[in-house]
């Protein structure tokens, strides 16, 4: 029997996976180890393997077949754009992809006007702009801290991830446009799909029935 291996986004969204992993009989001990330094985890009774990654790096394992399942954010996979099967919405790690800025900036967005919007993630910035809302803008890639960008004349607006809207508030910016909700999703390889239809079949149902338990309490 071939090892079925897991590509897991390093932080909160891999310990929240394993919790539910757990939950539905798979195990792997080694990774509660918090001061090892191995980079692959095995359970060798269910022929599982499992190792984190960057979060931005998830999908491309998965697409190269070199993990075959995937546990990563909804922003990802939208601005990877790979080719995934998408499989399950996880249910945690719940937040919103939104427009964000002081609300003097309303007007530029009614009106579409040729604004500057900074971003982490210029994929979907891009896309929404574009494709949805049919204005052209300047995009800017940013890596560290987008609320900084209107605050110091970068940019007009932003795009970015808001769970709560402190940061924002704090900072005196606000939720301008809602783009799409974001969660943690299981990403599958459509070849390992093929080749081991049964096995990964059984933890996904596992898993969605566990989700359905989750949200009935």
């Amino acid at each position: 029997m071939r090892y079925i291996t897991f590509a897991l986004a390093k932080g909160r969204l891999a310990k929240k996976a394993m919790a539910m992993l757990e939950e539905i009989g798979i195990t792997c001990e080694e990774m509660k180890d918090e001061k090892t330094r191995k980079l692959i985890f095995v359970n060798e009774e269910l022929k599982l393997k499992f190792f984190l990654s960057k979060a931005s790096d998830v999908p491309t394992y998965v697409e190269y077949g070199a993990a075959d399942i995937g546990v990563v954010g909804k922003d990802t996979i939208l601005e990877e754009g790979r080719p995934l099967f998408e499989v399950l919405d996880l249910g945690f790690g719940k937040c919103d992809m939104c427009v964000c800025g002081p609300e003097s900036a309303k007007k530029y967005l009614e009106h579409n006007e040729l604004i500057r919007v900074a971003s982490k993630y210029p994929n979907i910035a891009k896309d929404y702009f574009y494709n949805k809302k049919l204005q052209t803008v300047e995009i800017v890639k940013l890596n560290g801290s987008v609320e900084l960008a209107p605050i110091v004349g970068l940019a007009e607006v932003i795009v970015d991830i808001v769970e709560t809207g402190t940061t924002l508030k704090e900072n005196g910016l606000q939720v301008l446009e809602k783009i799409c909700p974001l969660s943690a999703r299981m990403v599958v390889n459509q070849v390992s799909f093929k080749m081991e239809q049964e096995r990964i079949q059984k933890i996904i149902t596992d898993l969605k029935e566990l989700t359905k338990e989750k949200e009935g309490n």
